[in-house]
């Protein structure tokens, strides 16, 4: 009977708080809720219930409770939620130039990675996103750089990599870098990874941090470098219609908490990498199995030369200006 009667109350107390709201905003994603994205996304929804005062009443599906990753962006354009934070790869097919953060060796670090996305280049891809009129893009969420593992061969310098079997996200401008370095991309779902890693099906893989020591792709990997050479990362986009039909006032609150947000997911990915590496260096020390590498600048500058010649090939596609003016972002 107390269960009864508490659920009522609950029920009720719900009920009241969605009528006191002018506005719901679902917010969906496709991670858990302990990651930085995640963290973001529940950061995010306390903050603009915060700032608005409860007049926006935010609501989290976490784990693709809603929609999973082939149909959120579907999902976005139909008003079904109003904000998700797809990756990036999520984007060439309406908006190729986006393809710049696949470029290898592009970003010198994580502050001309800042500098690029906040700058007049980030602006210029998301006004491109804009165009579309479905969705308004607000900020890019980190996912990290990735790094080079393999099995069979530590990849130090780009020679390494030849002849060795890369799993590699559906890009055109990843299938470049590996031919560039005298690989075979092989392009595989990320679920299939682990297993094809295991059983030899591909030699070596591309990740950041997060997704290799989540995903226990290390313990099928003999060799780890943290080559920096690429760049995984989100787009936060929201439904154009719900976007316009919020008040002035209410916009500005949501683009505050969104900085605010923006903040907090980048700070937590870097404190899970610091985090990530403790323990990857633990685990390489103590199984003997994992051996980690760190390039010298003499050859991440070797790496960049080999790379650069994949840019060109994309110039149609990404726009030449729009690759010069990232790399020659200060």
């Amino acid at each position: 009977m107390k269960k009864v009667v508490l659920g009522t109350i609950a029920a009720a107390m719900l009920a009241t708080s969605s009528f006191a709201a002018d506005y719901v905003m679902k917010i969906s994603h496709v991670v858990s809720d302990n990651t930085p994205k995640g963290m973001a996304a529940n950061f995010l929804e306390k903050r603009i219930e915060e700032l608005t005062g409860g007049k926006i009443d935010v609501q989290v599906f976490p784990n693709s409770q809603l929609y999973g990753d082939a149909d959120e962006m579907k999902a976005l354009a139909m008003n079904n939620v109003q904000l998700i934070m797809p990756s990036l790869s999520k984007f060439p097919s309406i908006v190729p130039q986006i393809q710049l953060f696949d470029l290898p060796f592009l970003f010198r670090d994580k502050e001309h990675l800042y500098k690029v996305m906040d700058g007049e280049v980030g602006a210029k891809l998301k006004s491109f996103v804009d165009a579309k009129k479905q969705m308004k893009a607000f900020d890019y969420w980190d996912a990290g750089f990735k790094h080079f593992s393999s099995s069979k061969q530590a990849i130090i310098n780009p020679d390494d990599a030849k002849g060795q079997k890369f799993r590699i996200q559906s890009s055109k401008v990843l299938e470049e870098q590996i031919k560039a370095i005298g690989g075979s991309p092989q392009i595989l779902p990320f679920s299939e990874v682990y297993s094809a890693l295991q059983q030899g099906v591909v030699d070596a893989t591309e990740n950041p941090l997060s997704n290799l020591w989540t995903k226990k792709f290390h313990e099928v990997q003999s060799s780890l470098t943290l080559s920096n050479h690429g760049y995984l990362g989100y787009l936060v986009v929201m439904n154009q219609k719900f976007w316009d039909k919020l008040p002035k006032d209410l916009q500005e609150k949501v683009s505050q908490a969104m900085k605010e947000a923006t903040e907090f997911e980048r700070k937590a990915t870097e404190e899970d990498d610091a985090k990530i590496m403790t323990e990857l260096k633990k685990y390489a020390d103590e199984s003997k199995r994992l051996e980690i590498y760190e390039l010298t600048p003499e050859q991440v500058a070797n790496w960049r030369k080999v790379m650069e010649e994949v840019y060109p090939k994309f110039y149609n596609v990404i726009g030449e200006d729009l690759i010069k003016k990232a790399i020659e972002t200060k």
